[in-house]
């Protein structure tokens, strides 16, 4: 009686699941992740061995650059829109729909209030050009205790921290931590850059 031969059959795999796969992982990545907005100023900050982590969210940062420019920044979509809105109406300023859009998702930022409206209404592009003259800190006219006391208003968990350059001038330095305290603020961090572990140091 004879043999039966099976017909052997080359064995495949079908991509298509792995495929879908990947293109699920793909969007998920773009949808999700965040880039960092480039900031208007380079700034070098000093190096520390602390280990102390600033926090991920409600973060308002204070940069200060090797010019002593005062710049300003909080995170949040919706801390930033209350910001905005409340700290016109403190100076007489009405900002438009766009203009407060413009601001939820500006970078930092370092200019006078006067000037605010006017950059706001210009298209991203045109805001590189602007050169970001730092916000007032003097006795005289300290815009930077307003853009605190209404941040702090929008948002009451915000907690601060300086990313101040390792050239910064001595008197711009010195007039920020006076605001912070002047406005109750007696902790805060000090961004910088890693030795041996990572983090800011925390000042009380």
């Amino acid at each position: 009686m004879s043999k039966v031969k099976v017909h052997r059959q080359t064995p495949s795999l079908d991509m298509t699941p792995m495929v879908d796969l990947a293109f699920l992982l793909v969007t998920f990545f773009m949808l999700t992740t965040q880039f960092a907005p480039e900031d208007p100023v380079l700034v070098d900050t000093p190096s520390s061995t602390s280990e102390i982590l600033i926090p991920a969210k409600d973060l308002i940062t204070i940069t200060i650059s090797d010019k002593g420019r005062v710049l300003y920044n909080v995170d949040g979509k919706y801390t930033r829109e209350k910001l905005i809105t409340g700290i016109g109406q403190r100076y007489g300023i009405e900002f438009s729909p766009k203009e407060v859009h413009a601001f939820s998702i500006l970078p930092s930022f370092g200019l006078p209030l006067a000037s605010m409206s006017q950059y706001l209404s210009m298209n991203p592009e045109e805001r590189k050009f602007v050169e970001q003259i730092g916000i007032p800190t003097d006795s005289t006219r300290n815009e930077l205790a307003d853009w605190i006391r209404y941040t702090r208003m929008a948002n009451p968990k915000v907690r601060i921290a300086i990313k101040g350059d390792g050239e910064s001038d001595y008197t711009a330095v010195k007039n920020v931590i006076k605001t912070l305290q002047d406005s109750n603020i007696p902790i805060f961090n000090l961004i910088t850059n890693l030795e041996q572990a990572a983090g800011p140091a925390e000042v009380h």
